[in-house]
């Protein structure tokens, strides 16, 4: 995965990454259990993509929802891989499940 993915160890880091940034962000959420692990094995690969692709303009946040609880309910996170961009901390689009580095244009060109 790309050096510029965030990983948070918990939520205060989290918030304070969120907070920091002065461009939107792609919060990527994740999980360890069994079925979660391939598609989100998968979406490390994309969202690495993106943060690279998209360096300068889009803060990449990679989020386990074990150790970011508070943010997972606030984002209405009810599985993984799930992906929400913020602008300003407020959710402005919401996806769930595995994105392609092609289906990344769609899902956030419209908001940058």
């Amino acid at each position: 995965m790309a050096k510029r993915v965030h990983r948070p160890r918990e939520d205060a880091e989290f918030n304070f990454i969120i907070g920091m940034s002065g461009v939107p962000v792609l919060a990527y959420f994740t999980g360890a259990w069994p079925k979660a692990v391939e598609p989100c094995r998968v979406m490390d690969l994309v969202v690495g993509g993106i943060a690279d692709d998209y360096a300068g303009r889009l803060t990449v946040v990679r989020a386990d929802i074990t150790r970011c609880p508070a943010a997972t309910e606030r984002y209405g996170i009810t599985g993984a891989p799930s992906y929400v961009l913020l602008k300003e901390g407020e959710a402005v689009a919401h996806g769930t499940g595995s994105m392609t580095i092609a289906d990344a244009p769609k899902f956030l060109d419209g908001h940058l």
